[in-house]
């Protein structure tokens, strides 16, 4: 007997295990070299570039000489 997603065997016992649960598979994937995943790591990469023009052009310094100098 089924009711409310759980099993009840003949003797009354509830077997919760019984019941698979429901699968689906998303439509576009977010993982791996997709579009959206380029896109983001080009943003990244633009906004990593940005700020070591910024920060060579208010300190004088490179990263590696910003960064030895701490």
């Amino acid at each position: 007997m089924r009711s409310n997603g759980v099993i009840v065997d003949e003797q009354g016992k509830l077997n919760n295990f019984a019941v698979e649960p429901k699968m689906y598979v998303q439509a576009d994937p977010r993982t791996g070299f997709t579009p959206y995943a380029e896109a983001l790591n080009g943003r990244l990469a633009m906004i990593g570039f940005i700020s070591l023009l910024a920060l060579e052009a208010f300190s004088g310094q490179g990263l590696i000489g910003f960064l030895s100098s701490l």
